[in-house]
């Protein structure tokens, strides 16, 4: 039994250390190319008579709080309005319709080409908006941004020029963070991000690797959208599957970080695990779709390589699930003074989960000009946050791994009106078991001598029970929300709340 527990123990951990020598190879590629990827740093200018025609899609789905800062952001870019198309492209289903079609209006009247589209059905979600928008714009060159993103004016002039080498299908920007230092979680967020921008796109770029359209903040050839297929909605992340197409077909893609478009994290633990999971499944299916596609492929091997990991990185969720069970009969049938079980359980662990962690969001942050110790300090809670979301994702792996398509649902943003959207979620019952089976590895591990897998399995246990509680915590606050606005209903008085927000709304736009 203790023969097993270590062979299953270690191949979980190995697997896990997979990654994390991963991140350390993204590291080392941008140590490798840090010279090209300076070089690709500048916007490379184009004459004004040569300005190509331009389409700005901004898909919405019940944004009332952050319709108005969007369209507003968007009708201050700096573009020769003969040449610049804006397609507001709205499924929604509450007051964001008027206060979207009253924005378009003004913009009309002061010249911009500004079109408001509501197609007759939401098939296809965002990726089924994007593609109807698509079939009616004037433009060569698409910019996307979703509602909680603020455009800059200078955003078309920086980034155009890159398609003026023929074989450019999409330029990235870098995603801002306007609520950065908001709360503990949006801290993490905001590390998360930089670590995928700023390490993981710059590194595959400057490596000749693929990478993806993040979604959002980045502007394709409209060419480049039509020989990889269109937009497709059989997953979850169009905006990863469309990228991998197009690249396959031979497009270049191209990576600006020093473009950067504030945007907005979630602020409630709901809709960010809503997010993560839509993500995660998204991803697992675009692996279903193109993997092997990808693998049989004339690419090199750094090339398949690193299109592995990139689409493999949520299968991490699962091993982190089982490692965090495993440790507990790990530490108590291996005892801590025998040197073989210092190296099997304690000193890979340690190694493992922190070395190549803090040099990925160490350059995150030095790359954006903060100090690396910056991120050393969030490591702790980023790792419990991590281990924390673990069970949630690996659902969604596993649903990813099962299914293909599946509901897009939307993540809420606060705006000008906290709490007018709320993410509905279930009670995390798992969450709340393994935290206390990491409470016991805790015990266990200060009884047994476990000395470097304590800080460890207290992370674990922190992990899972800041997500559990928080997530409890708004769903009560949810229930009492809905409740208060039921009661004036079901007591036969006149309901005005949701009038007087919407009036409110409406006023700020």
């Amino acid at each position: 039994m203790e023969t097993l527990l270590v062979l299953l123990y270690f191949s979980v951990l190995l697997l896990l250390c997979s990654y994390g020598v991963h991140r350390a190879h993204l590291v080392w590629l941008c140590t490798r190319h840090r010279k090209k990827l300076k070089a690709a740093e500048h916007a490379v200018v184009v004459p004004e008579d040569e300005l190509p025609s331009v389409t700005i899609q901004l898909p919405l789905y019940n944004e009332a709080t952050v319709v108005a800062r969007l369209l507003d952001a968007a009708a201050r870019t700096d573009y020769p309005l003969d040449r610049l198309e804006i397609q507001v492209l709205d499924d929604s289903s509450d007051e964001t319709r008027q206060i979207a079609a009253a924005k378009v209006e003004e913009m009309r009247a002061r010249g911009i080409d500004a079109v408001y589209v509501r197609r007759p059905n939401r098939v296809g979600y965002k990726a089924g908006a994007l593609d109807y928008g698509l079939s009616r714009a004037k433009g060569q060159l698409i910019a996307i941004f979703d509602a909680d993103f603020i455009p800059q004016p200078g955003f078309l002039r920086q980034v155009v020029g890159h398609f003026r080498e023929r074989d450019v299908g999409m330029v990235q920007t870098r995603w801002g963070h306007i609520n950065r230092n908001d709360s503990l979680l949006t801290s993490v967020q905001a590390l998360m991000l930089d670590g995928h921008h700023l390490v993981e796109n710059r590194a595959r770029f400057g490596a000749g690797c693929m990478f993806n359209f993040s979604g959002t903040g980045g502007i394709w050839r409209v060419d480049a959208i039509s020989d990889a297929g269109g937009w497709q909605h059989d997953t979850l992340t169009e905006d990863l599957d469309l990228s991998y197409r197009a690249q396959l077909a031979g497009w270049r893609f191209v990576y600006r970080p020093d473009v950067l478009t504030p945007a907005e994290l979630p602020e409630d633990m709901s809709a960010f695990r809503a997010q993560q999971f839509r993500w995660a499944k998204g991803t697992v299916q675009t692996a279903r779709k193109l993997l092997r596609r990808v693998m049989r492929t004339k690419l090199s091997g750094t090339q398949r390589f690193e299109a592995f990991f990139h689409l493999t990185p949520h299968f991490a969720y699962p091993l982190m699930t089982l490692l965090s069970v495993l440790l507990l009969p790990a530490l108590i049938l291996m005892p801590a003074t025998d040197v073989k079980s210092m190296l099997i359980i304690d000193l890979p662990l340690c190694i493992g989960a922190t070395g190549s962690l803090a040099t990925f969001y160490a350059l995150a942050e030095h790359a954006q000009g903060r100090s690396p110790w910056a991120a050393m300090r969030r490591l702790p809670a980023l790792i419990a946050l991590g281990a924390g979301l673990a069970p949630h994702l690996t659902r969604a792996v596993w649903e990813g791994l099962r299914s293909m398509s599946g509901e897009f649902i939307r993540t809420p943003k606060r705006g000008i009106t906290a709490g007018r959207y709320k993410q509905a979620a279930q009670l995390p019952l798992a969450e709340i078991g393994l935290t206390l089976i990491s409470a016991a590895s805790v015990v266990a591990a200060f009884e047994t001598g476990h000395w470097f897998a304590l800080p460890f399995a207290a992370l674990f246990m922190l992990g899972y029970g800041y997500v559990s509680t928080l997530v409890v915590t708004e769903q009560l606050s949810r229930r009492r929300d809905t409740e208060a606005v039921r009661a004036p209903v079901e007591s036969g008085e006149t309901l005005v709340d949701g009038a007087a927000e919407t009036a409110s709304v409406a006023r700020a736009a």
